[in-house]
């Protein structure tokens, strides 16, 4: 396999398993430039800055000719800020980045074809990022290695300095957006909306979760950007689990394994929506049905209960 030439991003933070797992997927691709940004750890929890720093020498032996750069936290920021201040710090060096976080296990055609697309969309500003999964791969309807969509998975993905510096921490527009109903131009599904709605009132208001990616999804969503949808699912989420920060409950729709896209790539014609694809996530995901939302929440208690 080549070297990977666009630089990589990877975040990590005390998981050492999945980080072996993760980093030696990036050791077998070898990319020329690599940034390592680790979160610290939290004061409150026994024995985690233990794993933290068996972490860091696990992401440190870099075996392969690369231009390596750290952003190590001394202290724990938080999901949130350790995100976006790695993020911010990235794009302050390059252009453009591949990114993977600790526990997304990405096949190994995911590099070239994050590197091939970054270079073939970095001048066309309808497309916000590149992503390597697609949750419903059995049902992608194209003879094209991939689509383009109002969806935005960041399980490995890949974007520009371009699209990052628009992000909007704090929604700044969304009072305005909600009270015009903007919503309801990008869903036709009230449900949809009540849900959305819900999450960027929390996320406005500083109560929601300590997360990131809702905020980039607002972004993307208040530009009309699309996102690149592989054919096939190339990144297995392997982080679900009791000591996640927010995936605790697997669900067999999130942790497809990753499969090889084949190359060269065949491209669509035209940059156009696939709006089937964003419903069916969306009931998929964000809105199961009673059954599942009842496992689901019986699966958390039960978690919670055994600590």
């Amino acid at each position: 396999m080549s070297q990977v030439n666009a630089p990589v991003a990877l975040f990590v933070f005390n998981r050492p398993e999945t980080t072996r797992r993760v980093f030696a997927a990036l050791s077998t691709a070898r990319p020329s430039r690599l940034f390592l940004i680790a979160d610290g750890p939290r004061p409150d929890r026994p024995g985690e800055d233990d794993r933290c720093s068996e972490v860091r020498r696990i992401i440190s032996a870099v075996n392969w000719p690369c231009e390596v750069e750290t952003n190590f936290a001394d202290q724990n920021m938080g999901c949130r800020r350790r995100v976006i201040s790695g993020l911010d710090w990235v794009f302050s060096i390059v252009e453009e980045a591949i990114i993977l976080e600790d526990d997304c296990l990405p096949d190994p055609s995911f590099f070239l074809y994050c590197t091939e697309l970054l270079e073939r969309y970095r001048d066309q500003h309808q497309i916000a990022m590149i992503s390597g999964f697609n949750a419903l791969e059995r049902t992608f309807p194209f003879t094209f290695s991939y689509y383009y969509s109002l969806m935005y998975h960041m399980w490995g993905w890949a974007t520009w300095r371009r699209a990052w510096r628009a992000y909007d921490e704090n929604l700044s527009s969304w009072p305005e957006v909600k009270r015009s109903g903007q919503l309801y131009e990008l869903f036709p599904n009230r449900s949809l909306v009540a849900h959305w709605t819900q999450i960027f009132d929390a996320m406005h208001d500083g109560t929601g979760p300590n997360t990131w990616d809702y905020q980039w999804v607002y972004t993307c969503w208040m530009r009309n950007w699309l996102s690149v949808v592989p054919s096939r699912n190339m990144v297995q989420n392997i982080g679900f689990g009791a000591d996640a920060t927010h995936t605790h409950v697997p669900d067999i729709t999130q942790t497809l394994p990753g499969g090889s896209l084949h190359f060269p790539l065949h491209h669509p014609p035209a940059i156009t929506s696939w709006p089937e694809y964003v419903l069916q996530v969306q009931s998929h995901i964000f809105l199961p049905d009673i059954q599942k939302r009842i496992a689901r929440k019986i699966s958390t208690m039960l978690q919670l209960a055994g600590k």
